[in-house]
């Protein structure tokens, strides 16, 4: 239980003062008045497994991603009880591997989609204004290339009818317009183009989230309104009435036995998966979803430099790509193909790294190699299969429409697909409305057009510009590891969250050190994961509430064993359950950059190896011995005179020493001992 008394959160270690920085200039408040727990039973889940169980709902939601927390959200905050549940982690599919664009989708104007470009603009500003925290304005340079100074005039008209277009859907209410650079003024901000092509350039703004972080916040939110939310926890079967409409789903929590949840409208909103949770509800069906491959590749700042993000054009391809910067990395892509293999396991292939690379290197002066990638993700896209007897633009994925559709089964499931993570509320608008027309209800009004998101509350926006003032008003928030670029780094990921993040650090100042080596994560958010965002293995916290295997996969990988062992109390795993966890995840991030062809990296991780019951009972059995054959030899040295006049002691039992951690806060209460889970980490045995 959380103590009601106010107490400091100030570093006190030797690591401390190089962060002492976060509690200047109000960048974050002195005093907390609990010790860093959000409102027990709204994100706990062995409470929401209980409730799951016993309780009726009005709806429930199935798919954790940004869809279905958009859902939750939206039918929580209009009054009705609300059960989400996710078979994997909040966002583990697309949510968390798209270009992490909020945008309104400069080409789709080429694809005379003004109406979606006016509704992506709608919802961008929406999201900038209830989650400043987590979605910021970001520039965008379009260069244009040409011979002999002189670029394409058609290319050029093409860009700037487009680029004026999007300032008059809604472009301009993210407080610029579109402007004109020239050749100087775009190798400014990305230096290597190749100065022998390029002419002039384009400015225009977008903006940007962590999609991972976005769709954890919305969830969050969804339970600060009362949906009850699990994760891990997998639907197998549908349940119904005499009358065969769908009253219920039956779940397969990890760690827990089988249950049934009892609800009135089922709504799945489950992605490329749409069409598998389909089955389960309708015998025969046509396919609604044809799922699209989009891959990006992240290398260091130095090797692709720019302090903008840009669109680069694609030779001989008809589409571009997006170069980001992100910290020190800046990211590349994305591909856009047809997929057709396993929905759980979409591949980086070797092809798939060199057309994002070939396509960089058409740009610039400075070849960018396999052997700069630092990081890989590969995604899918839910787009919306061709209907039957209407005529696709084109066989080509990245012509499909992004526009979403919301559609009811005989037996009564709402399933919603299609869409983006920047229309994800008016998705969620669309589908709860139809949810309440199911449930016979009047309408009820939808209130999340102007509902902030957890964590944006009234000091979210003007922390920011006071860390910024702080750093003298630069785009970049203080030098790397310093107080304040950790403050800009906490408060872009916790807002209002972040003293009780911070307040994890009291009585534990090594909570403040690195999570992985040379990236911005602290040890303090892997605890706080598991504490209080429902993470419960290392892809949770190292791939999702963390993104540091996107940065550095290697590093990443490298430091598993680390962090194992840092959340193992929090899981209740023993150290060879930590072991086993970590040499799993270390492998993992192996045969992913294996199968990119990125061999060098892949060689670079050192997996920790299993240890054999055999071994463990030997290494036991040495360090038991060791002390005692010490003092017997030392006894064996003294003079018979002088063993003589030692007294006998009595052997005492051999006492386990406990790894060099500080104790946990006081006022915290210890956790109780965790039942038996099928996915807890084993060490195998020979």
């Amino acid at each position: 239980m959380a103590d009601d008394r106010a107490h400091p959160v100030r570093p006190t270690g030797p690591d401390a003062p190089g962060l002492r920085g976060l509690w200047q200039a109000s960048l974050v408040p002195l005093t907390v008045t609990d010790t860093g727990a959000p409102s027990r039973g709204s994100f706990d889940r062995d409470a929401n497994l209980h409730r799951l169980a016993t309780e009726h709902f009005d709806v429930l939601v199935v798919g954790g991603g940004i869809t279905g927390a958009g859902v939750a959200l939206d039918a929580a905050s209009r009054g009705l009880r609300t059960a989400l549940v996710e078979r994997d982690d909040f966002a583990s599919g697309t949510s968390s591997k798209s270009s992490k664009m909020v945008h309104g989708g400069l080409r789709y104007l080429q694809q005379n989609e003004f109406g979606l470009v006016y509704e992506n603009l709608a919802e961008r500003q929406r999201l900038l204004d209830n989650a400043p925290h987590l979605v910021t304005p970001l520039p965008f340079i379009i260069p244009l290339f040409g011979r002999d100074g002189v670029v394409n005039r058609n290319v050029a008209r093409v860009y700037r009818s487009a680029l004026w277009l999007y300032d008059l859907t809604g472009g301009v209410r993210i407080g610029h317009r579109h402007q004109n650079l020239s050749r100087d003024e775009v190798l400014a901000h990305m230096p290597t183009l190749r100065v022998d092509r390029l002419v002039a350039g384009f400015l225009y703004w977008d903006a940007r989230a962590d999609d991972a972080r976005l769709t954890l916040t919305v969830v969050r939110t969804a339970a600060d309104h009362g949906a009850v939310v699990v994760n891990h926890a997998k639907v197998v079967s549908f349940t119904h009435e005499p009358s065969g409409n769908v009253d219920g789903a039956r779940v397969e929590p990890d760690g827990g036995e089988p249950f049934v949840i009892r609800a009135s409208v089922v709504v799945s909103a489950t992605g490329v998966w749409a069409d598998q949770v389909r089955s389960l509800d309708e015998s025969t069906q046509a396919p609604s979803i044809r799922p699209a491959k989009g891959i990006h590749v992240t290398v260091p700042a130095s090797v692709f430099p720019c302090d903008y993000a840009a669109v680069i054009p694609v030779p001989h391809d008809h589409r571009s790509i997006f170069a980001v910067p992100w910290g020190d990395e800046v990211y590349l892509g994305t591909t856009d193909t047809a997929w057709d293999g396993p929905l759980d396991d979409p591949i980086c292939l070797p092809e798939d790294v060199d057309y994002v690379l070939d396509a960089a290197n058409a740009m610039v002066d400075r070849k960018v190699t396999r052997d700069d990638v630092t990081g890989i993700w590969a995604g899918l896209r839910p787009l919306l299969a061709p209907v039957a007897g209407k005529h696709a633009p084109s066989e080509r994925t990245a012509d499909l429409s992004r526009r979403h559709t919301v559609r009811t089964s005989p037996e009564g499931v709402v399933t919603v697909t299609g869409g983006k993570l920047t229309t994800y509320r008016k998705m969620a608008q669309d589908t709860v409305d139809e949810v309440v027309g199911r449930l016979g209800r009047r309408p009820l009004k939808c209130v999340t057009p102007d509902l902030p998101l957890h964590g944006a509350g009234p000091g979210a926006k003007s922390r920011r510009g006071r860390i910024a003032a702080v750093d003298g008003g630069g785009d970049t928030a203080g030098a790397p590891g310093s107080a304040v670029a950790a403050a800009a780094h906490l408060a872009g990921r916790y807002g209002d969250d972040t003293p009780r993040v911070l307040a994890l650090t009291k009585d534990r100042p090594e909570l403040l050190d690195p999570l992985v080596p040379g990236l911005p994560y602290l040890a303090v958010e892997a605890v706080y994961a598991v504490r209080h965002e429902m993470a419960r293995d290392l892809p949770d916290v190292l791939d999702r509430r963390t993104r540091a295997v996107l940065h550095d996969a290697v590093g990443t990988a490298n430091a598993a064993s680390s962090v194992a062992a840092l959340i193992a109390p929090e899981l209740g795993w023993t150290p060879a359950q930590a072991r086993a966890a970590a040499r799993r995840y270390a492998a993992e991030v192996q045969r992913t950059l294996a199968r990119a062809g990125l061999d060098r990296q892949a060689g670079a991780i050192a997996v920790p190896e299993a240890r054999t019951k055999q071994a463990a009972t030997t290494t036991k059995t040495a360090a038991a011995k060791a002390p005692a054959a010490k003092k017997a030899a030392a006894a064996t040295k003294a003079s018979p005179a002088k063993r003589a006049a030692q007294p006998t002691k009595k052997a005492s039992p051999a006492k386990r020493t406990p790894p060099t951690r500080k104790a946990a806060p006081a006022t915290r209460a210890p956790a109780p001992t965790p039942p038996h889970r099928s996915d807890t980490p084993e060490e195998p045995t020979p």
